[in-house]
């Protein structure tokens, strides 16, 4: 007979969850925190110590007041306009002089234009 019966290694293993599913709860919420462009600095920074400070109170008032904006990248427009600046910046990158000029001159090494072409096409793309 074992001297730590069944029930209490469920119980334990429960406990850990629960202790886990806290911690993300915690992340996510300093996450959003962090995220939120709609506060300023001082209001992050209270946030921050009252989420820390008193986690449980801090966390309900968190989700009360910014709840609505808490909801992912589909719904709402924080996430989304995160994503869509990281995709402008990526595209934006994409089309630079240097992603440019060495297609133009694969182009050229492979023959399907001329020097002629090639000159130009340097020359407008370096202006």
């Amino acid at each position: 007979m074992s001297s730590y019966p069944i029930l209490d290694i469920f119980w334990s293993i429960l406990i850990f969850f629960a202790w886990l599913l806290w911690i993300f709860v915690v992340a996510w919420v300093l996450l959003d925190i962090f995220r939120n462009h709609d506060i300023g600095g001082w209001a992050k920074a209270g946030w921050v110590v009252f989420v820390i400070v008193i986690p449980l109170i801090g966390i309900l008032c968190y989700v009360i007041v910014h709840g609505d904006h808490m909801q992912g990248y589909p719904y709402d427009d924080r996430y989304g306009r995160d994503a869509r600046a990281a995709d402008e910046a990526y595209r934006a990158g994409a089309t630079s002089s240097a992603f440019e000029l060495s297609k133009l001159s694969d182009l050229h090494d492979r023959g399907v234009i001329t020097d002629a072409e090639f000159q130009q096409g340097k020359e407008k793309i370096l202006r």
